[in-house]
């Protein structure tokens, strides 16, 4: 980097951080300047937050940065406080709860491939991931319709990008590191038992609404 640029990069103070990680998730790749101020400022990120009943997450490896309520811990062993939430769970229907857990899998064997770091699959492949878990139907073409609403969920709740494409291009999509961090690696391997359960749960007793 010049001395002309290092003039003309724009100065990240502490609220220009901490607004965009209240807003959503930081990626590396999206703004390196603001990726850097992160870093930079992190320690004082943490201390400002924490009054807020908030935590950061940061995954320099992946590039990744959120923010996660520290009273989400807390309920679990039963020490919550009373202060309201800023970041609220979000509750997850079966076949998207499910979609994520198999999306998690799919990510965990490519990273144990090596090679590429991005994973890409196509919509088609997303379908085929999930369809074999729910219950058969005779009309093909409404359980595309729902599956494909599946999809859009989690593009929405952020761990699909939906990547350009051509008119002629089929859909793809890039599943985003960040899953890593909701779907822990001692979840993940209990997930062949979770999901013999997913699909006797699914099979049993429909897909759920949204």
């Amino acid at each position: 980097m010049t001395e002309t640029d290092l003039e003309t990069a724009p100065q990240y103070d502490l609220s220009a951080v901490v607004i965009p990680l209240l807003k959503g998730v930081i990626y590396q790749e999206s703004d390196d300047g603001l990726w850097n101020a992160l870093l930079n400022l992190q320690a004082r990120v943490r201390d400002y937050i924490s009054v807020l009943g908030l935590e950061l997450v940061l995954d320099e490896a992946e590039g990744y940065a959120f923010l996660r309520s520290r009273q989400a811990e807390a309920e679990d062993d039963g020490t919550a406080s009373k202060l309201p939430r800023l970041i609220a769970r979000r509750p997850l229907s079966f076949p998207v709860s499910l979609l994520l857990a198999l999306l998690r899998k799919r990510l965990a064997e490519f990273d144990r491939g090596g090679g590429e770091t991005r994973l890409v699959l196509s919509r088609e492949d997303i379908v085929e991931l999930i369809r074999v878990f729910l219950p058969q139907r005779s009309n093909e073409a409404r359980l595309i319709d729902q599956i494909e609403t599946h999809i859009n969920k989690v593009v929405e709740l952020g761990f699909l990008r939906k990547l350009k494409t051509t008119t002629h291009q089929a859909a793809s999509y890039e599943v985003r590191r960040i899953l890593k961090a909701f779907v822990d690696a001692q979840w993940l391997s209990e997930l062949d038992a979770r999901l013999a359960e997913y699909q006797a749960q699914l099979v049993g007793g429909g897909e759920g609404g949204e």
